[in-house]
């Protein structure tokens, strides 16, 4: 059986914008899905986003 992992990140917050890559402790907030992500059983992790920048970072952090 085949699991992935799927993370929904898109950039239009209208209460705190661009909150899925504002810093929190040093690392992205995306970073924490992604690091979870990483630790359970999958066989991969999926970013969907609306934006290039969430698209590399979610990159640069292994989705």
């Amino acid at each position: 059986m085949r699991a992935y992992a799927l993370i929904p990140a898109r950039s239009g917050s209208k209460g705190l914008p661009d909150k899925n890559i504002l810093s929190v402790d040093g690392h992205p907030l995306l970073a924490y899905s992604i690091a979870f992500a990483r630790r359970i059983s999958v066989e991969r992790i999926l970013l969907s986003t609306d934006a290039d920048a969430y698209g590399e970072i979610g990159r640069a952090y292994g989705a």
